[in-house]
């Protein structure tokens, strides 16, 4: 019992962010996955090319 009141008393401590923070940390997050997203499908392009450049 003693822990479910802790766990009470330590959400209202909590800083909840504003739907504006949530928004640009959203977006924050899905412009890093596109951006890494791409980088790793060029630098597979490239090491792609060169394999069968001299694999093939």
């Amino acid at each position: 019992m003693k822990f479910i009141k802790s766990v009470f008393a330590e959400m209202k401590a909590v800083t909840w962010p504003t739907a504006r923070q949530t928004r640009r940390d959203t977006f924050t997050v899905i412009m890093t996955s596109i951006i890494f997203a791409i980088y790793f499908a060029a630098v597979d392009w490239v090491i792609n090319i060169i394999f069968q450049a001299f694999l093939y």
